[in-house]
């Protein structure tokens, strides 16, 4: 267990300074142009940065009982933030959708909290409940039912991204648990005609799947962003521009320093940068993948699983959309975009897979 710990750890290390490196990149030239001061998203992520570090060390040290004795309270208090953000005067209203809560040093977005409170609960809930892990009501209906009521609450923000991400993370920890399969089977056909409603009844959204055909229909309108991701893209070449050469950066690709910062990433440093990225990232869904069936008890196997699950389907995701494979969706890369607290969070799962995969 403890090379896995070592390789995560150092993996995730990396990805975290290399996001330092690129948000700097990829948001200077915008934030002198529209704070004067070239600085200024560096400085609120290196300021998350620390409070990661922080959180962190705390949920390493942490007895693994003492966190799973408290598993609700950190759900109900996901629950408390994710209704004050719907709450006006409350969670700030910014591009049409209300995510965040304003904590004065930074914006506190309470999905990000979500995604571990709905980990750790399932991890406690599965292993409690594993020899019925098989009943309809007694297993399968209240796991869902959590998992659903807060994908419904990020569902109204709008965020189907983490909707997606929440969802995902529920099904395949009901998977991995020995849940049958016709249920889970029956909970995919049910929320395919409620997904497919969502996109196609909002404007903006059934213009982003048109848009994922056929980017060059609208170039300049809904198709803008992932065109411009292309042109990142293939300028990059295989080696890339150099660091900090980036053309797109320069007011051409929206959203540069965080949803489409892997974009900047192929233009500065190639095919082989984002490569040996992606090469990162899988190494701790591997090595989680690995330390999950070596755990010595349940609870810790549904606890890393999930954690490593859940980065691998973000990563999926980001990368999915930047690429043109998956239509435009708002999804931070975990550890290189600009966000706090979706750095946070990220460093302090990372952490708690550390802790549980200790022995």
């Amino acid at each position: 267990m403890k090379n896995i710990r070592i390789s995560i750890a150092c993996s995730a290390f990396i990805l975290i300074m290399l996001g330092v490196v690129f948000v700097y990149s990829a948001s200077a030239i915008y934030a002198y142009d529209n704070f004067g001061d070239e600085f200024y998203f560096l400085k609120k992520h290196v300021l998350a940065l620390m409070i990661g570090f922080i959180l962190s060390f705390m949920a390493m040290s942490l007895d693994l009982k003492f966190i799973r004795n408290n598993v609700k309270f950190v759900l109900i208090i996901a629950f408390i933030l994710l209704a004050l953000v719907l709450v006006p005067g409350i969670g700030i209203n910014a591009g049409g959708a209300r995510r965040w809560i304003d904590l004065a040093l930074f914006n506190l977005q309470p999905s990000e909290i979500a995604k571990i409170a709905v980990i750790l609960y399932l991890a406690d809930f599965l292993e409690r409940k594993s020899s019925k892990i098989n009943s309809l009501i007694q297993v399968y209906l209240p796991a869902m039912t959590v998992v659903g009521i807060i994908m419904l609450i990020i569902l109204i923000e709008p965020d189907l991204g983490t909707a997606m991400t929440i969802g995902a993370v529920g099904i395949i920890m009901l998977f991995i648990s020995g849940a049958r399969f016709k249920h889970i089977l029956s909970t995919f056909l049910l929320t395919v005609p409620f997904l497919s409603y969502m996109i196609l009844s909002t404007p903006y959204r059934k213009k982003r799947l048109l848009a994922f055909l056929n980017p060059w229909t609208d170039e300049r309108g809904v198709g803008f962003q992932i065109v411009q991701s292309f042109l990142a893209l293939g300028s990059g070449g295989l080696l890339g521009v150099g660091l900090g050469q980036s053309k797109q950066k320069l007011f051409f690709l929206p959203a540069s320093h965080n949803d489409f910062i892997f974009s900047i990433i192929g233009e500065e440093l190639g095919f082989l940068g984002t490569t040996s990225i992606m090469l990162l990232f899988a190494v701790i869904f591997w090595q989680g993948a690995r330390a999950a069936f070596k755990a010595e008890d349940i609870f810790r196997k549904y606890l890393i699983f999930g954690i490593a699950f859940t980065i691998g389907f973000e990563v999926i995701l980001n990368t999915g959309v930047a690429t043109g494979l998956l239509p435009t969706k708002g999804m931070p890369l975990p550890f290189l975009s600009y966000g706090g607290t979706s750095l946070v969070m990220h460093m302090v799962a990372v952490a708690l897979l550390l802790n549980a995969a200790r022995h």
